[in-house]
C-alpha cells in the first residue's frame, strides 16, 4: 500500500449499503474537513443521501441516480481522483470509463486491474480473511492520505424532524412522552438474514412488559408484509409503521429516540451506534468480525457452533436456516436487558 501523489480534486465514492455508508461517516468526515484537498466530492446514491444530511459536510454531497449519471458525473467535476470505498466492480468500471487518472480502492470484486492505488485485504489460504469494514474503510482513507482516528459512526439529526417524527408517531398511536422499542426486523441482504416474525414479537413482548415501553416495528420498503406480520404476532399493543411515512432521515430519528433498538444483521444497527442508543443485532449467515466495531452499547446474538456458519449466503443452501430459528427470543431478551442495566446505571 502506498500513498496517492499530491492531489488537489478528490471525488469519493461513498459505499452502495446503509449499515457500510453509516461506518463511513467518519472517513467521509475526514476526508470533506481535510486540508489537504483544495475540493473533496462525496458520490452516493441518491435514496441514501438523506441519512447523512443535515452533517458539516453535507454541501459535499453529489446524489447519483443512475450508472449513466455517475459516470457522467465524474466527467463534469474532473477529479485528480477518485477514492472508491464502495467494493463494487461497476464503481471501478465508471471511474475508469470516465477517464480519473487515479483510482484507489480495495482489489476485490475482481476489480484490481481497474486501480491505479489499491489495498490487497488479507487472505488465509486463498479465502479472503474477515476484516472489520470500518478498518478496511480507514485504512481506504489512508491511502489517499489522510487518517482517521476516531471510528465511531456519525450522523446529525435537525430539532425540526426530529420534532415532525414525534408527531407522526403520535399520530400512528405513540402515547405523548411514551417510551418506545423499534424494532427493524427486515434484512436488504436476503431471506438468510432474517429471524423468524414469531421470534420478534415474543422478544418484543417480553420487554415490553419489563419496561413499560411500546414496540415500534419499522422497516424499508417492500418490508410492509415482514412489519405487519411481526406487530400481528405480538401480545402486546405493538404500532407497525407499515402505512406510515417511513424513509431514512425518519428512521434517523425513529432510532434515536427510541429506547432500545431490536434489528437484525442489517443498517439500522449503525444508525443506533451513530445516536448512542442501545441495540440488540441478530445475526445468522455473515461473519461476525465483519461488523466488531462499534460494540460499546451494541450486543450481537449469534448462534455458535453450526459446521455451516457463517455461510454468507442470501438464501439458506440446506433449506434448514438453523442459524436464524434456533436462535432463542431468551437470548435476545437476555442480552437486551444487559445493555438497558447499563444504560440505566
Amino acid at each position: 500500500m502506498s500513498r496517492t501523489p499530491a492531489v488537489r480534486k478528490l471525488a469519493v465514492r461513498a459505499p452502495n449499503w446503509v449499515g457500510d455508508l453509516v461506518m463511513a461517516t467518519p472517513m467521509l468526515e475526514a476526508l470533506c474537513t481535510s486540508e489537504r484537498f483544495e475540493r473533496v466530492d462525496v458520490l452516493l446514491r441518491a435514496h441514501l443521501a438523506p441519512l447523512v444530511a443535515d452533517a458539516p459536510w453535507s454541501d459535499r454531497l453529489r446524489p447519483i441516480a443512475s450508472s449513466s449519471a455517475e459516470r457522467a458525473l465524474l466527467r463534469e467535476l474532473q477529479p485528480d481522483a477518485v477514492l472508491l470505498l464502495s467494493n463494487s466492480f461497476g464503481a471501478a468500471w465508471r471511474a475508469f470509463r470516465a477517464g480519473v487518472p487515479l483510482r484507489l480502492g480495495s482489489a476485490l470484486s475482481g476489480r484490481r486491474l481497474l486501480l491505479t492505488h489499491s489495498i490487497v485485504p488479507p487472505t488465509r489460504g486463498g479465502r479472503r480473511l474477515p476484516v472489520p469494514t470500518a478498518h478496511l474503510l480507514r485504512d481506504l482513507t489512508a491511502l489517499a492520505g489522510v487518517d482517521t482516528p476516531e471510528l465511531t459512526p456519525r450522523l446529525y439529526l435537525r430539532d425540526e424532524l426530529r420534532a415532525v417524527v414525534r408527531e407522526e408517531l403520535t399520530a400512528a398511536g405513540l402515547g405523548a412522552g411514551e417510551d418506545y422499542i423499534l424494532c427493524c426486523p427486515g434484512a436488504a441482504f436476503g431471506a438468510a438474514k432474517l429471524w423468524p416474525p414469531e421470534h420478534f414479537a415474543a422478544a418484543l413482548d417480553e420487554l415490553c412488559a419489563e419496561t413499560g415501553a411500546r414496540a415500534l416495528i419499522g422497516g424499508g420498503p417492500g418490508e410492509e408484509p415482514l412489519m405487519d406480520a411481526v406487530a400481528g404476532l405480538c401480545r402486546s399493543d405493538a404500532i407497525s409503521l407499515a402505512a406510515h411515512p417511513r424513509d431514512l432521515e425518519r428512521l434517523k430519528a425513529q432510532v434515536a429516540g427510541a429506547r432500545l433498538l431490536l434489528v437484525g444483521d442489517s443498517g439500522p444497527r449503525w444508525v443506533a451506534a451513530a445516536f448512542d442508543v442501545p441495540c440488540v443485532s441478530v445475526m445468522g449467515p455473515n461473519f461476525p468480525e465483519l461488523t466488531a466495531t462499534s460494540l460499546e452499547r451494541c450486543r450481537v446474538v449469534r448462534l455458535e457452533g453450526l459446521p455451516c456458519s457463517p455461510c454468507l449466503e442470501r438464501v439458506c443452501p440446506l433449506e434448514h436456516h438453523r442459524c436464524m430459528r434456533e436462535l432463542s427470543p431468551a437470548r435476545v431478551v437476555a442480552a437486551a436487558r444487559e445493555l438497558l442495566a447499563e444504560a440505566t446505571a
